[in-house]
């Protein structure tokens, strides 16, 4: 039987200062669980209502009742499974390829998304603004469907990072030259910014090249979502090599 301080800590752990404090996060349904489970983020204890649910260390999992799952649960519907993790420590970025970087995007829905993308499109490492929100956040988690755990994601003074790197950096902007009559380089940087101002003025500086997605279909949209802007970006990236 789960013991309430154990409730208590997993639902103080929907926030950040909590899962700061605590070095911890939590992943909830079994595929999440499953897919961190086979990456190299260490888990911490796992709670399932059936025990069938997953196949991992059986010291590592609980089996918790419905109910007991539900009660631990920031969803409206729990699944047979929810995870605590470890907040791993982030990797060197490696400018060997394309890095996306981000610049203050705010939405849990949005990053989560962009991680997914990430993902499918072969990029490993994300950069984020310190005023990103935290990719840990439970909405995020959701977002990506599993595939926070095969990008490397950093959380970094993005000014400072940009000065520093050798790549050359490219700005996802809507005044930038059409992307699809651009010829892309080999490796690069492709930030993104905020979803309601763009890439702030002082990035803005740092940008190499100034890119957008042409519009197609008259004055009728004001602007992409920032996570369908960069699935198309990132297709492109791709195309071209």
């Amino acid at each position: 039987m789960v013991v309430k301080s154990q409730i208590k800590l997993i639902k103080n752990l929907q926030q950040k200062k909590y899962r700061v404090e605590h070095g911890l996060f939590v992943a909830e349904g079994t595929k999440m669980v499953r897919e961190l489970l086979k990456s190299d983020i260490s888990p911490y204890l796992i709670y399932v209502s059936d025990m069938e649910a997953l196949e991992t260390r059986p010291d590592l999992v609980e089996l918790v009742s419905v109910n007991e799952l539900k009660s631990m649960s920031g969803l409206v519907a729990p699944n047979r499974a929810l995870g605590v993790f470890f907040i791993p420590n982030p990797k060197p970025v490696d400018l060997s390829d394309w890095v996306v970087a981000l610049d203050d995007v705010r939405d849990p829905g949005n990053l989560g998304t962009i991680i997914r993308l990430c993902d499918w499109f072969g990029i490993h490492h994300l950069i984020c603004s310190k005023h990103t929100v935290d990719c840990y956040n439970p909405k995020v988690l959701q977002a990506t469907m599993g595939s926070i755990a095969r990008v490397n994601i950093v959380y970094a003074d993005l000014q400072n990072f940009l000065e520093r790197t050798g790549s050359p950096i490219y700005g996802a902007f809507m005044d930038g030259v059409d992307v699809y009559a651009d010829k892309l380089p080999e490796t690069g940087i492709l930030v993104m910014g905020n979803e309601a101002n763009g890439i702030s003025k002082t990035i803005e500086g740092l940008a190499e090249k100034k890119i957008c997605i042409p519009q197609f279909g008259g004055n009728t949209a004001e602007s992409l979502n920032v996570a369908n802007a960069t699935s198309i970006l990132l297709s492109e990236i791709r195309r071209g090599r």
